[in-house]
């Protein structure tokens, strides 16, 4: 996004919603980031393949406040989002927060940002699906982003040969890492990113609310 486009939430402090989860040095934490609206077996998918391919020890949803690149209007809100994703997940090792609404981050980079300087020690690696990675290079401060933080792309159906040729993957080209090597991503030094293949799900937020506005006869 141009930097004229750039916004920035109020602050908003939720119990048991905003706050972190525990975690300790040397912990290798992957941050599987989105609006989660609504959660479904496919970010399940992604967060079990990535914990054990990148043999991480944990992975933090964070449920975004919004995704500044996204339409609002059919957002449901935070608490609801959050509820949700830790009812479908019970995996003891995935943890959801909404911890960004509770620093008014709408931007990748300031969350992670964030995390690095508060959290010092820990291996954080940032997961997106193929379909991100293919835009990637629209989001604010990418390339800081990319410095900052491995990354961790998982496939998504017919997006493979879009995010491989997309400018994110062109520019990054020389620090990709092959598949065979993902369980070293968390201990490398950004920037550094591996593309996961494997099993997939055809599940999105959006179809899924699609089909749930065409049954209640409402717009998404």
């Amino acid at each position: 996004m141009s930097p004229i486009m750039q916004v920035r939430n109020k602050p908003v402090k939720i119990p048991g919603i905003t706050s972190l989860p525990p975690s300790s040095p040397n912990m290798r934490i992957g941050l599987f980031g989105g609006s989660f609206n609504p959660p479904h077996p496919g970010h399940q998918l992604v967060s079990r393949q990535a914990l054990k391919r990148l043999q991480l020890d944990a992975v933090w949803w964070l449920v975004t406040p919004g995704n500044p690149l996204k339409n609002h209007s059919a957002l449901a809100p935070l608490k609801t989002r959050v509820t949700a994703a830790r009812k479908l997940i019970t995996h003891p090792r995935v943890h959801v927060t909404g911890f960004e609404a509770e620093h008014g981050f709408s931007y990748t980079f300031d969350t992670i940002r964030y995390l690095r300087q508060t959290l010092p020690g820990r291996h954080f690696v940032w997961i997106m699906g193929a379909d991100s990675f293919s835009t990637f290079h629209q989001w604010e401060r990418w390339r800081d982003i990319a410095n900052l933080i491995p990354l961790a792309i998982y496939v998504r159906p017919g997006i493979g040969l879009k995010a491989l040729s997309s400018k994110a993957a062109s520019t990054l080209a020389t620090y990709r890492i092959d598949e065979f090597d993902a369980k070293t991503l968390p201990g490398r030094k950004a920037p550094a990113w591996v593309y996961l293949g494997g099993l997939m799900s055809d599940l999105s937020s959006t179809s899924i609310r699609q089909t749930i506005s065409k049954k209640s006869g409402s717009k998404p």
